[in-house]
C-alpha cells in the first residue's frame, strides 16, 4: 500500500478535542493494531465498520471537472471525531484505518504535462493506479467481514470499491459470484463511455467487467444526462433510474417512495450505498448545484438505505471544502459527518 497512511491511536487523539465530563468519538474509535499486517488486525478486530479516506481529485480532473474533492477528508475527520460518544452512537463499533495520499502522482503530472489535453490523458492513466490500490484495500476489508465506510475523493472510486468489495465477499464465500448491487443518489449516472478512467464512468467500468449487478440511480438531473447514456440505461434491465424532475417537479413518486423502489430493486444481493454530494443543493463540490435535494433528504436517504439494504459499503463522494477556483465552505465536512453517523445509527438499530 504505497500511498496509504495508517492512523495510530495517537493520530486519532491529536484530532480530538478532549473535554472534561464528556467522551468524544475519537476517544472510542479504534485504530489498526499492526499496520505491517493490517489484514490480520482487521480479522481480529471486533469492530464492524472500517473508515477509510480517499482525498483525491485526480478522477475529477480526468473528467474535465473542477478540482477540490481532495479537501473534505480532514474537515470531515475534525467534525466526526469530535461528535459525542453516547447511547445513540458510541464509536466502539468503528475502526479508523487511515487515508490514501496520491499527491505525488498529481504533482508529477502537473509538473510534466505540456498542455491541458496531455494533462487529462495523464490523469486518466493515474486513475488506474488509484483503482489498483483502492481495490486491494477494500477487498481486505470486505474479506474480514467488515463494512467499509469510504469518504472521497472523486466518484471514480466507486469502481475499485465495487470491484474490491465484490472480490472480498466472494473470497469470504458470502456470495457465489464476485458481483454486488449499488444504489446511487446522484445528479449524474456516472455511466459515460469507456474512454479512460475518470469520475464520470465508474459504474460503466464496474458493469462492463461484471462486478456490478443491479444499479439503481435516484435523482438524475434531466438537463445533465447525454442522450446516448440515457438510452443505454433506459434499455438495460439491470439498471433502474428516476429523475429529480420525476420526484420533485412532476411528483410521480415522493422521495421516500423513490428510495424504497431502489432498495426493492437491489434487495437480492449485497448492495453498496452511494451518495454524490453534488446532488445536494448548494453544498460545495466540483459540480455544485443551485437546484438539488436538501440535506434532510440526503440524511433520510442514508437512514432508509442503511435500514433496508443488505449493506456492502457506504461511499460518500465529491464533497469539497475548497475548490481550485477559490470557492470555500468548511461546513461540507460537518455535513458528511452527519451522514456517516446517520448510517451507523441506522445499521445499529437494525442489528439490535
Amino acid at each position: 500500500m504505497k500511498h496509504f497512511k495508517f492512523y495510530s491511536k495517537a493520530d486519532i487523539l491529536s484530532l480530538t478535542r478532549i473535554r472534561r465530563f464528556e467522551t468524544k468519538l475519537g476517544e472510542r474509535i479504534a485504530s489498526v493494531k499492526n499496520p505491517a499486517n493490517f489484514s490480520e488486525s482487521l480479522l481480529a478486530s471486533p469492530c464492524k465498520y472500517v473508515l477509510v479516506g480517499i482525498p483525491e481529485d485526480i478522477g475529477v480532473r480526468a473528467n474535465l471537472g473542477t478540482g477540490g474533492a481532495d479537501t473534505a477528508w480532514l474537515p470531515f475527520l475534525h467534525s466526526f471525531l469530535n461528535l459525542q460518544s453516547n447511547d445513540f452512537f458510541s464509536g466502539e463499533e468503528m475502526m479508523l484505518l487511515g487515508h490514501f495520499d496520491f499527491g505525488d502522482i498529481k504533482f508529477l503530472i502537473d509538473q510534466n504535462a505540456y498542455n491541458q489535453e496531455e494533462k487529462v490523458d495523464a490523469y486518466r492513466h493515474a486513475v488506474n493506479v488509484i483503482d489498483e490500490e483502492v481495490e486491494k484495500m477494500l477487498k481486505e476489508i470486505a474479506f474480514a467481514g467488515k463494512i467499509p465506510v469510504v469518504i472521497g475523493g472523486g466518484h471514480n472510486n466507486a469502481y475499485p470499491i465495487i470491484k474490491g468489495v465484490a472480490k472480498g465477499l466472494f473470497k469470504a464465500e458470502k456470495i457465489q459470484l464476485a458481483q454486488i448491487n449499488s444504489i446511487n443518489l446522484d445528479a449524474q449516472a456516472d455511466f459515460r463511455p469507456l474512454e479512460g478512467r475518470h469520475s464520470g464512468n465508474a459504474f460503466k467500468y464496474a458493469e462492463d467487467e461484471g462486478f456490478l449487478g443491479k444499479y439503481a440511480i435516484i435523482g438524475l438531473h434531466e438537463n445533465y444526462i447525454n442522450q446516448s447514456v440515457l438510452m443505454e440505461i433506459h434499455e438495460n434491465p439491470f439498471i433502474q433510474y428516476i429523475t429529480y424532475e420525476d420526484i420533485f417537479i412532476h411528483e410521480r413518486k415522493n422521495f421516500i417512495q423513490a428510495v424504497a423502489h431502489a432498495t426493492g430493486f437491489t434487495e437480492d444481493s449485497f448492495t453498496g450505498i452511494e451518495l454524490d454530494v453534488d446532488c445536494i443543493e448548494k453544498v460545495l463540490s466540483s459540480a455544485l448545484t443551485p437546484s438539488g435535494i436538501s440535506t434532510l433528504h440526503a440524511r433520510q436517504y442514508i437512514n432508509f438505505t442503511a435500514t433496508d439494504c443488505k449493506t456492502a459499503y457506504l461511499f460518500i463522494s465529491e464533497g469539497a471544502c475548497q475548490l481550485i477556483d477559490g470557492r470555500k465552505d468548511d461546513s461540507t465536512g460537518k455535513l458528511i459527518s452527519y451522514l456517516v453517523s446517520d448510517f451507523i445509527k441506522a445499521q445499529t438499530r437494525v442489528n439490535n
